[in-house]
């Protein structure tokens, strides 16, 4: 057969055709992209350390074959587990019956935030959870999740948590750390220098684990901190009632509400069921339906504050002085409330008059950031406009211990820096990074001979440590938690543990000498002596639903008391810190997810940004991409 003629051009003969034609010009492939002066100082715009030294070290056709071998790496990576031992894949002999490939199977569980459960529906193929979503049978979520919820999956997947047990740096076994512990406790008598430190408890289960501990040690110390934790309202709670106590809200109930500084809709523990309640109020469907009416006064846009009938800004002390001025104009004793300056125009009186109008159907928030006074004033005014009992209920505390927990981690610095800590265990968290700096948590743990961390990376505080345990993601282990208003949740695990982690529970059982005893064992024999009748099908029934019936906290009666209002200075540049809207508190800095997720409103992703009003910009002489130095 006769070969056809072929006629072949080179790449410098293409681009010379194309460059002697008349129309437009297109790149015609990744390599002539790279070549162009939009990518190269897109490059250095979003990598701008990174790019500089790689552009400068390889040729721009090795660059991108770099780029392309890191993501197929990454894929591949993504897919491996280096810690599995390697085993013969058979298929099933008698397929499970409730397994069929392709569709997905639907179980109950729950996430903890800030130690508050929220009800969970986790998607699972083939024994592989793949997506969350809320549980609708759950007074927590409604149905409903936030982005950082539906990101833990992504973090379940992490190839870079945390894979074996260590002792100062050098892997060790379970069977080394229950020996080593088992022996640090026999020194000290009843238990003396052993202290506990853990992040919010709301679990039932860990409770009365840690009750136990204590009864057996007397002498040992258990302490809390969350960067987080509401302080502040725990505070302002003991203010206006002289005990903890711990509100929640009926938006449904609302008619009208003042929002101090706060982002009800946006965070906190009760958030996906306070934005359920307020959109209902918001849907008119016939002609005699009313919607409810926001008020919101905030120092840092919000998605609450995104929502309002009337919003205005306002920095964190003025807004203080601004309760006061409410409370004052309602009839309340407060000496200090003064006017709050351009707030004591309109938006003061039509506030203080749609508030009278509207008793028991009004409601009045403090926000987190805002100091425990505030706190005490939206309680005393809600209890004035006789909104408790209907908008506002108040409730035994949630938390199985609350404390104030700045307090409490101050008082444990100051126990390790004095010698007095001769072992630490510590449940989640990352103090060493998380501590406010003037404490110098770092130097303290230093002078503790025994320490042990339970994390899921090898972050800060696990690598000056003394022991490191990885622990096991919520879609791992058992567990139980409360919600906001005190309903349990008997969480399950989707997935054995990929990497071999430890829970809470189980590290807890190894300081009560059972080493052995899993997390489920602990679970079921909590709950099997507090259950009567047949306790199998209670645990069917609950862990298939994702809630205990009846378990909700119940309502307490406290009386108003008379308490000092000492309002912050407002004539001083206020700096608020607040959690970041992905990653927290950074325990989900790993999580590419959440990383890039835009914060709301100003769309960043990576920059570090000092937000300020265009007022106080303009005093500071400040604009923006400017670098700003703060300090105190």
């Amino acid at each position: 057969m006769k070969a056809m003629n072929k006629t072949s051009f080179s790449v410098q003969e293409i681009r010379e055709k194309l460059a002697n034609n008349n129309g437009k010009e297109y790149w015609q492939g990744l390599e002539e992209l790279a070549d162009t002066e939009e990518f190269q100082e897109f490059l250095h715009q979003e990598f701008p350390r990174q790019a500089a030294p790689l552009v400068g070290s390889f040729e721009r056709r090795d660059f991108l074959k770099l780029l392309g071998a890191s993501l197929a790496l990454a894929g591949l990576g993504a897919c491996a587990q280096p810690v599995s031992p390697r085993e013969k894949i058979m298929p099933y002999v008698r397929t499970p019956e409730e397994i069929i490939p392709g569709r997905p199977l639907f179980f109950a569980t729950a996430i903890t935030h800030g130690g508050y459960a929220e009800g969970l529906l986790v998607e699972s193929h083939e024994g592989r959870p793949t997506k969350v979503e809320g549980n609708p049978d759950h007074p927590a979520s409604l149905g409903a999740t936030d982005a950082t919820t539906q990101a833990t999956v992504l973090s379940l997947y992490d190839p870079d948590r945390s894979q074996v047990i260590t002792e100062r740096g050098q892997g060790r076994s379970w069977q080394d750390f229950t020996t080593a512990i088992a022996t640090a406790l026999q020194g000290p008598e009843r238990g003396r220098g052993l202290r506990i430190l853990t992040e919010t408890i709301t679990s039932p289960t860990l409770a009365k684990q840690l009750s136990d501990l204590l009864e057996r040690y007397p002498e040992a110390v258990w302490h809390q901190y969350e960067p987080l934790h509401q302080d502040a309202a725990l505070e302002g709670a003991r203010l206006a009632f002289g005990e903890e106590i711990q509100p929640s809200f009926d938006l449904g109930k609302a008619d009208v509400i003042l929002s101090l500084d706060g982002d009800l809709l946006g965070s906190g523990p009760g958030k996906l069921r306070y934005a359920r309640q307020f959109a209902q109020r918001r849907r008119v469907r016939e002609a005699g339906d009313d919607m409810n009416r926001l008020y919101v006064l905030e120092s840092t846009p919000t998605p609450t504050g995104s929502l309002a009938d009337h919003r205005l800004a306002a920095g964190p002390a003025a807004v203080a002085h601004f309760a006061g001025a409410v409370a004052g104009r309602l009839g309340l004793e407060v000496p200090e409330a003064g006017t709050p300056d351009e707030l004591s125009g309109a938006f003061l009186e039509a506030v203080v008059a749609d508030l009278e109008a509207h008793h028991g159907s009004s409601l009045v928030v403090a926000g987190e950031g805002q100091p425990a006074v505030v706190h005490a004033l939206a309680h005393a005014i809600n209890a004035k406009l006789d909104n408790i009992g209907t908008t506002v209920t108040l409730l035994e505390p949630v938390e199985a211990k609350p404390v104030d927990h700045r307090r409490s981690l101050a008082e444990l610095t100051t126990a390790m820096a004095a010698g007095e800590v001769t072992v630490l265990v510590m449940l989640g968290g990352n103090p060493a990074y998380t501590v406010p700096a003037d404490l110098d948590f770092e130097a303290a743990l230093g002078k503790v001979p025994l320490s042990v961390h339970l994390s899921p990376y090898l972050d800060e505080t696990s690598s000056r440590a003394t022991w490191h345990l990885p622990q096991t993601h919520h879609l791992e282990s058992w567990g139980d938690a409360r919600a906001f208003d005190g309903t349990i949740t008997i969480m399950q695990p989707l997935i054995a543990p990929l990497f071999g982690g430890k829970s809470e529970y189980e590290v807890l059982a190894a300081l009560l000498g059972e080493a052995d005893k899993s997390g489920y064992d602990v679970i079921r024999d909590y709950w099997r002596e507090r259950v009567g009748g047949d306790f199998d099908a209670f645990w069917r029934a609950t862990v298939y639903r994702g809630t205990v019936p009846d378990s909700a906290a119940p309502s307490r009666e406290v009386s108003l008391q008379a308490f000092p209002v000492e309002l912050p200075d407002k004539s001083n540049l206020t700096l608020s810190f607040r959690p970041d809207p992905g990653i927290g508190d950074g325990r989900w800095a790993n999580n590419g997810w959440l990383q890039e997720l835009p914060k709301p409103f100003s769309k960043l992703t990576w920059d570090n940004a000092a937000l300020i009003s265009p007022a106080t910009a303009e005093e500071l002489g400040v604009r923006n991409n400017d670098v700003v130095t703060l300090g105190v």
